[in-house]
């Protein structure tokens, strides 16, 4: 047989072998299993939901239904995810709906959760138990809530998605965005999904958590020695702080909050707080310009440790997207800071970052008996935080009005 004919069966025979190709799955890089679970349930969820087709007008059964899947015996990236675990989203359709609503849409929504590590942050200040995270992108948080919370949620869900519809999604309410039930090792964990109050490019040097009371209302030693503390209504009071945001500006604030609490109230809800976020700009000034100083060929790298991502969100799309924030008096006057960011206009160079927070507390009877036995331990006339919603309302607006200016 000639060299050119056995040359010639190799290459038929080279044609008619198979090259087999394994799928690829995606890997969920997690620091604990149940937020891989969670960035699995989100990934899952957001594919499935792209063979939806989205009604114009969302029903009843909608604010009832929900997606379920169990897993068994998952040996892919055991690493990190479980062998067996369930995921359960509630309402999935009710929050997509209101996601759009906010300018979120599920392809920036999914890289958000899935495309880097969910990090667990310190919000430890308050009495709850509840675990935070934030996304790797800093733009949203993740809050571990009990089962009293879900049904809580779901009493107030149809009211909640009216409001957002009615305000066109120009809240200073949590922006809701997802809601999951996980269950990893036989422990059932229920996540809520909200979008982050503060930007990722200001640095919170310190956080005010307000809910217009006196009576324990001040935070622990411990609390203040961290590097960004929340400090809560007698030490705003006791630091002489005023948020200077300009009469007009206040005007507009003060209209908008009024109007979501008057929507809290009408639904019985009381004990959430308003949440002030403090960037001082001339601090970071001073950081970048002493980095600038130390090792100019690190500047790059110094701006990129300052602000780690850009905030280029669908609804931030006016933001400014530098490393450096501009101060409020540069010569650029239409930059905005973030959904709910505001400069200041007093001497100091600040950013406020303000909107509500914790409204799922219902006065139901629990909080009545609280609100006897506070009143008998402390007195009728004392600032008790557990009052009637519509005293809360009140006291809560009118302090709020006095601090802003």
């Amino acid at each position: 047989m000639s060299s050119g004919e056995s040359s010639g069966k190799k290459k038929s025979k080279n044609k008619n072998k198979l090259s087999i190709k394994i799928q690829k799955k995606k890997v969920f890089r997690a620091t604990e299993p149940l937020i891989a679970v969670l960035m699995w349930g989100v990934n899952y969820s957001c594919n499935e939901l792209k063979h939806v087709t989205m009604p114009e007008l969302l029903m009843p059964d909608d604010f009832k239904a929900y997606m379920k899947v169990k897993i068994d015996n998952q040996h892919f990236n055991k690493n990190t995810l479980p062998s067996h675990y369930k995921v359960k989203e509630y309402c999935p359709l009710v929050f997509k709906n209101m996601r759009e609503r906010f300018n979120i849409y599920d392809d920036s929504y999914l890289k958000s959760l899935t495309h880097g590590d969910i990090e667990p942050v310190d919000c430890s200040s308050g009495k709850s138990n509840a675990k935070f995270y934030v996304s790797y992108d800093k733009r949203y948080i993740i809050k571990s809530i009990t089962s009293e919370d879900v049904e809580g949620l779901h009493n107030i869900l149809t009211d909640y998605h009216k409001h957002i519809v009615e305000t066109k999604g120009n809240t200073l309410l949590p922006h809701l965005l997802s809601l999951y039930r996980l269950t990893v090792e036989d422990k059932e964990n229920y996540l809520l999904v909200m979008r982050n109050v503060f930007s990722s490019k200001y640095k919170i040097n310190i956080k005010y958590d307000l809910k217009g009371s006196s009576v324990d209302r001040a935070a622990s030693n411990k609390e203040k020695e961290k590097d960004s503390p929340t400090l809560k209504d007698n030490d705003l009071i006791q630091d002489g702080r005023n948020i200077k945001i300009g009469p007009d500006t206040k005007k507009h604030f003060i209209q908008k909050l009024t109007r979501d609490v008057d929507f809290l109230c009408s639904l019985k809800i009381m004990d959430y707080s308003l949440l002030i976020g403090v960037s001082d700009l001339e601090k970071q000034y001073e950081s970048v310009n002493e980095a600038k100083i130390s090792d100019e060929n690190k500047l790059e790298s110094d701006h990129d440790n300052f602000s780690p991502t850009e905030d280029t969100e669908d609804t931030d799309d006016d933001q400014l997207n530098v490393s450096v924030p501009t101060p409020p008096d540069s010569p650029s006057s239409k930059l905005t800071y973030g959904i709910f960011g505001l400069p200041s206009t007093g001497p100091k160079k600040e950013i406020y970052f303000m909107a509500l927070i914790d409204i799922l507390t219902h006065y139901g009877l629990k909080k009545r008996s609280a609100n006897v036995a506070k009143t008998v331990k402390y007195g009728a006339d004392q600032e008790i935080s557990t009052v009637k919603p519509d005293q809360y309302a009140k006291r809560f607006l009118d302090f709020i009005n006095k601090v802003i200016q």
